[in-house]
């Protein structure tokens, strides 16, 4: 449902958000060790992450990444998917065709709708904060 690049995006940002509880900054090498993801690829959606004001990035010896708890209870995770895919997943076709409507609907349409709705739903009631809740208390992993 996710690109790659968002999947990696949401593992990042919650893994962040549970350092900056206890006021750590993180380094790239250690986000991508610690979400499983590639390096390259890591650094690229950090940096779309910040630009869209989500992350605080540092540079310099003692830079890497931040997520306050104050600002990590205000994140969605619908910002972070709109930070890397935009609102695609709410758009697109369920089947994948380029020009799905209500007007020109494929046979999936008003069910996909439901699911899409359903999501979005959930993308925007769901913080970073409470994520990261999970991970701290080891009900929820970002690598296996």
């Amino acid at each position: 449902m996710f690109s790659r690049a968002c999947q990696y995006a949401i593992r990042a940002a919650v893994l962040i958000a549970l350092e900056g509880r206890n006021k750590r900054r993180m380094s790239l090498v250690e986000i991508a060790e610690r979400t499983g993801s590639p390096r390259a690829f890591t650094a690229k959606v950090l940096q779309q992450l910040a630009r869209a004001g989500i992350l605080e990035s540092t540079k310099g010896p003692n830079g890497g990444f931040d997520l306050p708890p104050a600002k990590a209870k205000k994140v969605k995770l619908s910002m972070v998917v709109k930070a890397i895919d935009g609102d695609q997943v709410y758009r697109g076709c369920g089947m994948g065709l380029p020009y799905c409507n209500p007007k020109k609907p494929c046979p999936l349409h008003d069910h996909f709708q439901e699911v899409r709705d359903e999501l979005r739903d959930m993308l925007e009631g769901t913080d970073l904060h409470t994520l990261s809740l999970g991970l701290e208390k080891g009900k929820a992993f970002l690598k296996r």
